[in-house]
């Protein structure tokens, strides 16, 4: 790996999200160089001098805008290029549209880099990390996608909000498909340590089944609400990216719910979808099969085969 400048992020895409993550990427100072790629080299351009003008109250960077060249050395490439979603349209509408963007762009970017990390940002996520790991070659472990990353911080957020509790205390995931089949994992989600439902009933709430549902149907719906009043979501995205990319470049093995193609855990493979795994400067280093009943299982085999529909029909 000896080709890879380790201090080197590249972001491919510069609309709101690639933008907003290449900002937070700045502020999180894992980088001394990042370069911006987008189709339009004016807004790139732009996107990278507004970002470095905040430099002198963060650390020394370089960012300038580039091509698939200037990501040839870059430890991590963020993908984020792509159509967004539309008021209206769900996440797997954008599916052909985006796939034809992905076929121009990953060749492009796995000619210039063989060793680096490609994290796939891009919705819907599932399929495009699939499509990803196809078009560049790269082995699995370095083709991620930023999955359930969010969702699980919006459960963990709404968790926190119910309980009154701060939400790094909680412990839960959103694992399947990001998108409209994704399942909550409650039977193993706790609060440090303490079930779920008895944390529950210390902080007063007993109506464990109807508040479940309410707050699963919050955080699967919640960039619709967002996309609805402001057009768009991207602040919470762009701080998983931040997140993931921390946990690569200083090798942390934290445990992240990525997407990635599912090798007969729980009967599912040959499928991208999220599942926690370990997450370190490898890329994904080991899924963590983690408990669940029989009915979530139920839930995230029929997640799986929604994508592999989707698959079949995109691909």
């Amino acid at each position: 790996m000896g080709t890879l400048n380790e201090r080197k992020v590249a972001v491919v895409g510069c609309g709101f999200v690639g933008s907003a993550s290449a900002f937070a990427l700045m502020e999180s100072g894992l980088f001394s160089e990042m370069v911006l790629i987008d189709v339009n080299q004016e807004k790139a351009e732009g996107e990278a001098l507004d970002i470095s003008h905040g430099l002198p109250f963060a650390k020394p960077m370089q960012i300038y805008a580039g091509d698939y060249k200037d990501a040839a050395d870059a430890a991590v490439v963020v993908v984020t290029a792509g159509a967004g979603q539309k008021p209206g349209e769900t996440r797997l509408d954008l599916v052909k549209k985006n796939v034809g963007i992905f076929k121009s762009i990953i060749p492009e970017i796995a000619k210039y880099n063989k060793d680096g990390i490609l994290l796939i940002v891009a919705n819907p996520v599932d399929i495009l990390t699939y499509a990803a790991a196809k078009l560049s070659g790269f082995p699995e472990n370095r083709v991620f996608g930023s999955g359930t990353v969010l969702d699980t911080a919006r459960l963990k957020y709404l968790l926190g909000e119910h309980l009154e509790i701060d939400s790094r205390s909680v412990h839960a995931f959103i694992i399947g498909e990001h998108g409209d089949s994704e399942i909550a994992a409650w039977s193993s989600a706790n609060v440090s340590g303490i079930p779920l439902n008895d944390f529950c009933e210390m902080r007063g709430h007993f109506d464990h089944e109807n508040s479940m549902k309410r707050i699963a149907d919050d955080v699967k719906n919640s960039a619709y609400g967002i996309i609805e009043k402001k057009g768009a979501t991207y602040y919470g995205i762009a701080m998983s990216v931040r997140r993931i990319c921390e946990a690569i470049i200083r090798d942390e093995k934290s445990i992240l719910p990525i997407s990635s193609i599912q090798h007969g855990d729980f009967g599912i493979d040959g499928v991208a979808l999220s599942m926690p795994a370990i997450v370190g400067r490898e890329g994904v280093l080991g899924s963590v099969p983690i408990n669940l009943s029989d009915d979530e299982i139920k839930a995230l085999q029929e997640s799986a085969n929604t994508l592999k529909k989707v698959i079949d029909e995109a691909l």
